[in-house]
């Protein structure tokens, strides 16, 4: 199998290589869609021989469902990667061994991250499966702000073996202002009605499906007290605490700050919203 490879990017030259250095192992029709970089995104990208498209972000779905939509693939099949996601030796003898063919029409990557330079193998994350490789015409991406998956829309899926290693490379003072930005779009998802193009949670549907069933759990319990179970869960629980510093960093920023903004911004919200329902309305003289 040969598909065709679509990139996100903005301002990722740092990653950018090693992602299109592990693409063209299994692609020569390559796509990078970016969100006008100011930096040596572009440039680099057409030096690997990837055809560049500039596109204005609005999220993750949106960007990832116009790429679809949009951009002149000829392949029968797509990998969706992020320009800091790099596919290892193995992974990419497991899709070159695929039948032009293949039994399943989607197939889910195991994906890992390094963080702060290491590579995370603790902590209940370690893989997380996504959607990535599917037959075209056959996939799209949730329509959310925020954690969106890649929906199959008819067939069946398999996995392969291998690893996607997301190399996190940002700064945290960057890191920690992106999910403060996420943050937000995750608040809007908590308070969004909409249901249609989203993933179904099933506790025993594909990996997708299973992660969004324990999200959905997880939303039920209190604000406050859910990034505190969390944290206990995924450090000492899930032995998040043998990733060493740069594990304890990762699990606490993620798992438990992240969390408690995302938990501290919904009960602004609320709090904001009964207070104005029980305010005086105002009685002073015109």
């Amino acid at each position: 199998m040969r598909p065709a490879v679509i990139l996100l990017s903005f301002n990722s030259a740092e990653t950018l290589g090693a992602t299109l250095a592990s693409a063209r192992r299994v692609s020569s029709e390559i796509f990078v869609v970016d969100s006008f970089s100011t930096d040596n995104t572009v440039a680099l990208a057409r030096s690997f021989g990837a055809t560049v498209v500039e596109h204005a972000f609005e999220h993750y779905g949106a960007q990832r469902n116009w790429a679809i939509d949009n951009l002149p693939i000829t392949n029968p099949w797509q990998l969706h990667l992020d320009a800091d996601e790099a596919m290892d030796d193995a992974l990419v003898a497991s899709i070159l061994a695929l039948a032009d063919e293949p039994e399943h029409d989607g197939y889910f990557l195991p994906r890992y991250l390094r963080f702060l330079g290491r590579v995370l193998r603790h902590g209940g994350m370690s893989p997380t499966w996504h959607l990535r490789l599917f037959r075209t015409g056959a996939g799209r991406c949730e329509n959310r702000k925020y954690d969106q998956h890649f929906l199959l829309l008819s067939g069946t899926t398999g996995k392969l073996q291998g690893a996607v290693i997301d190399d996190i490379r940002m700064s945290l003072a960057e890191w920690t202002a992106r999910h403060n930005r996420w943050s937000d779009g995750e608040v809007a998802e908590w308070n969004s009605p909409e249901t249609e193009g989203r993933l179904q949670a099933d506790a025993h549907g594909n990996p997708a499906q299973r992660k969004r069933y324990l999200r959905e759990k997880y939303n039920r319990l209190p604000l406050f007290v859910r990034p505190c179970a969390l944290f206990a869960y995924r450090y000492f629980i899930r032995l998040g605490l043998l990733d060493g510093a740069e594990g304890l960093i990762f699990w606490v920023l993620q798992t438990f700050w992240f969390r408690f903004l995302v938990d501290a911004k919904i009960w602004e919200q609320r709090h904001a919203a009964r207070f104005a329902s029980t305010s005086p309305r105002d009685s002073s003289p015109q």
